[in-house]
């Protein structure tokens, strides 16, 4: 009897940190694919100075990609949350305060995608459809129809603006819990702290000032440090060892 019992208990500490260490994986390889299928399928959206409503409004209406396009982005943002929900679970933080941070992140996570599901029926559906009667509508209804198009686009900008805050508040809270998992490389938690700051500005700046080249710049900078710590966190998955990635009762 006495001899089965170091292999029963064995088990458990093999079996946890694997599964933590294929969820980190999972998390990894989520969050750099829906980042970068992000950025591509953006590359395909109509341009123009969003500001300049006139103009870009007759871009918009000239697309012929718009709906694919949109659901591009949806689906590289949904991909994008889903490696943050996976990464609550391979964190698996003890620390209360990291914990709540964790769980507070993932509820943010959550909230992000509900506003940006919003934010592409307002922006990919509504506002499609309200630019194509703008650019067709005769010269007597065109005022009107411009006017509709202009309110939907200020709808756009409420909701980007608090989706953003949303997703900035996630990365926050996710970089506080990272901080404290002793098994993650802490500046990892610095880079996702500041991407998390880059989407705070960008929510202030589209909610005050519409779609400037303020927020130009605070979008390509959360790019680029979402891309740097993603690319981390992948390594950093790939390369973890069971011993490395100690069971929670340790």
């Amino acid at each position: 009897m006495s001899s089965t019992f170091p292999a029963l208990s064995a088990t458990p500490a093999h079996t946890e940190p694997l599964a933590r260490r294929t969820s980190l994986r999972l998390s990894a390889t989520l969050l750099l694919v829906g980042q970068l299928l992000y950025i591509v399928v953006t590359q395909f959206h109509a341009a123009g100075d969003a500001n300049n409503h006139s103009a870009v409004f007759a871009e918009y209406a000239g697309s012929g990609i718009w709906t694919a396009v949109h659901l591009g982005q949806f689906a590289g943002m949904a991909i994008f949350l889903a490696g943050l929900l996976a990464l609550f679970f391979a964190l698996d933080v003890q620390a209360k305060t990291a914990r709540w941070a964790g769980r507070f992140g993932a509820a943010s996570a959550v909230a992000t995608l509900a506003l940006y599901g919003v934010l592409q029926a307002v922006d990919g559906v509504a506002l499609k459809q309200a630019v194509n009667a703008w650019a067709s509508a005769p010269d007597a209804e065109k005022a009107a129809r411009f006017a509709s198009a202009e309110a939907i686009r200020w709808l756009e900008w409420g909701v980007r603006s608090y989706q953003n805050f949303a997703l900035g508040l996630a990365l926050l809270l996710f970089a506080a819990a990272v901080m404290r998992t002793a098994w993650l490389p802490r500046p990892l938690a610095h880079l996702m702290g500041l991407s998390g700051l880059t989407y705070l500005v960008q929510g202030w700046v589209v909610g005050s000032a519409g779609f400037s080249q303020t927020e130009t710049i605070a979008i390509v900078l959360a790019f680029v440090l979402d891309v740097a710590w993603m690319i981390w966190l992948v390594v950093v998955a790939w390369r973890i060892q069971d011993s490395q990635a100690p069971s929670p009762g340790r």
